[in-house]
């Protein structure tokens, strides 16, 4: 086999065997099917990734349809997140289109079952019809109206369309198998009545497809080639193709479903179900929070397409579910934001600093990299005086050899800036310091050429200029549940392991560079971490979402 052939993923072998059989590379063409109940998951992400890969990969198509069969949760405001994620994620698809355009033609596919003794109308409850299916060991028993005429059944049937019965009065069920050891197909539900105002069609339809009847003969429509889905679909293959077969003709290209199994990300959640629950009980703000694993919350935490890009193809696709590390997600952004992102300093626990020796008034403006990992990111110059702010970790009045920031009698350098020595410290009447009173060694500017210049010392602080600094809020964003997997234990609710600290507030001071940042602009705070500006910023007050530590610190937690 040729290290090309072994670099296939299943999914890519499947098609390159079908190409050998059933397909010409003409024939291929993909979908991403979402249902416009809510926004877009991480989960999502790696379909959007599989489908428009392969289309890319083909040169193939690549459908957006929206599965919007269900009137009662799927609003407007969805489908447009959606279709906002997969543009920002990098894809174009080749048509947008949505089930609720082919209403009348699966009514009228539906009519013909019915004409062909493949359907009929059931007007038992709901509660009857999942007694009478049996068990998977147990056969199950036909509904007493399975027998009903044709005549009687197109009767119903176009009562229900036209809101003549009541909502649960009658279902249209398929008429198949009631012994079948898979039971989907002992004679599944094909229509409900709902009298629900649908996001498109309106007051049009009072009875509306289920999943089953509309997918696959959604893909049929559409010369969809394969069906990619999840590994729980797999019982409904069987289904899938029946509806098909009822529909073609000799000739006509059939679509093939084929499963991939689900990867679950550690300490999140991505059920749309669950996802719902947090916003509706006010434990995110929304669903773009930052904390949540939706695509628009990643966004605005800071993600970059190809970060999300990358962690989708490194994960793969897989014939077995699994939990994928939060970690690992991580990782993918920090390696992109490494290359990008221009490194600016800011302070978050500050404490201050005086140069005595530094003349009062005076302040320079010095040269620093915007980033060291991109030469062509150029330099920017930073504000320097005689007060400064560093951070509070960064000093000890006295601590051992292996602590190689500020101490008193020691040496560190400011990034970009001089060599400072601390002489002394002021305190208030509790033993609290206030402020540090150092030296600096004015030949010893970094860039300066000068001999003091290249001398070594063992540490480098980040700082910024008291007079120049901005205020500004950071939002610090970490793990949303403090498990793993928080659905495992099935004698709790899951939200019982809610992370409390998933977000804390407070305030910082920034170089004055930023004050010009922009929405979702990205920065690494030198060693702090990666921030993003957050969409509730104003020119008043600026808000920065910390998208990632430098280094994951959750393990040492």
């Amino acid at each position: 086999m040729s290290e090309e052939k072994k670099s296939l993923n299943f999914i890519e072998q499947i098609i390159e065997e079908d190409l050998k059989t059933d397909y010409k590379v003409s024939d291929l063409k993909f979908r991403f099917p979402p249902e416009p109940n809510g926004f877009l998951h991480i989960g999502h992400a790696s379909s959007i990734c599989l489908n428009f890969g392969l289309g890319l990969k083909y040169k193939a198509p690549v459908n957006l349809r929206f599965d919007d069969t269900n009137p009662i949760k799927e609003e407007t405001v969805f489908v447009e997140s959606i279709k906002s994620d997969v543009k920002w994620l990098g894809f174009e698809w080749a048509e947008e289109c949505y089930a609720s355009d082919y209403f009348q033609k699966l009514y009228d596919w539906a009519v013909e079952l019915i004409k062909a003794g493949d359907a009929y109308v059931d007007s038992q409850s709901s509660e009857d019809i999942a007694t009478q299916k049996g068990t998977p060991t147990q056969p199950g028993t036909a509904s007493p109206y399975r027998l009903r005429s044709v005549e009687e059944n197109l009767e119903l049937f176009e009562a229900m369309k036209n809101g003549g019965t009541a909502e649960k009065a009658h279902v249209l069920r398929a008429k198949i198998d009631m012994a079948s050891p898979n039971m989907i197909m002992r004679d599944p539900v094909m229509y409900r009545c709902l009298h629900k105002a649908h996001h498109r069609t309106g007051e049009d339809w009072k009875v509306y497809p289920m999943y089953d009847w509309a997918h696959g003969e959604s893909d049929f429509i559409e010369s969809i080639s394969h069906s990619f889905c999840t590994l729980e679909f797999l019982p409904h293959r069987e289904l899938y193709n029946w509806f098909v077969d009822r529909v073609s003709q000799a000739g006509e290209l059939i679509p093939k479903q084929r499963e991939f199994a689900r990867r679950n990300l550690s300490h999140t959640m991505v059920s749309k179900r669950k996802l719902a629950q947090l916003v509706e009980q006010n434990i995110v703000k929304s669903w773009d929070d930052p904390r949540m694993p939706t695509i628009s919350g990643l966004r605005r935490r800071g993600y970059t397409p190809e970060s999300i890009r990358n962690f989708a193809e490194s994960i793969g696709i897989g014939k077995r579910e699994n939990m994928i590390d939060v970690a690992h997600l991580e990782f993918c952004v920090r390696d992109d934001l490494n290359k990008k992102a221009p490194r600016v300093m800011g302070v978050m626990d500050p404490l201050k600093v005086i140069i005595t020796n530094y003349p009062e008034g005076k302040e320079e403006w010095l040269a620093t990299e915007n980033n060291q990992e991109d030469e062509s990111a150029g330099e920017r110059e930073v504000p320097f005086s005689r007060e400064l702010y560093i951070e509070q970790e960064d000093f000890k009045e006295e601590a051992n050899r292996k602590f190689f920031r500020l101490k008193l009698g020691k040496e560190v350098r400011l990034k970009s800036a001089y060599i400072i020595k601390a002489e002394e410290v002021v305190k208030d009447e509790d033993g609290t310091i206030l402020e540090v009173h150092c030296t600096y060694d004015a030949d010893t500017r970094s860039g300066s050429g000068t001999e003091a210049s290249q001398r070594k010392v063992k540490g480098t602080l980040h700082w910024v200029s008291i007079p120049h600094a901005k205020e500004v809020e950071v939002r610090l964003y970490d793990r949303l549940f403090s498990v793993e997997d928080p659905a495992a234990d099935k004698d709790k609710d899951f939200l019982d392991f809610v992370n409390p600290d998933s977000l804390q507030v407070s305030k910082a001071y920034v170089e004055p560079s930023l004050k010009s940042a922009k929405v979702e602009d990205k920065f690494q705070f030198q060693r702090i971490g990666y921030f993003c500006v957050d969409r509730e910023s104003t020119e008043d007050n600026l808000v920065f979402n910390r998208t990632v530590t430098l280094r994951d610190s959750w393990k040492n937690k």
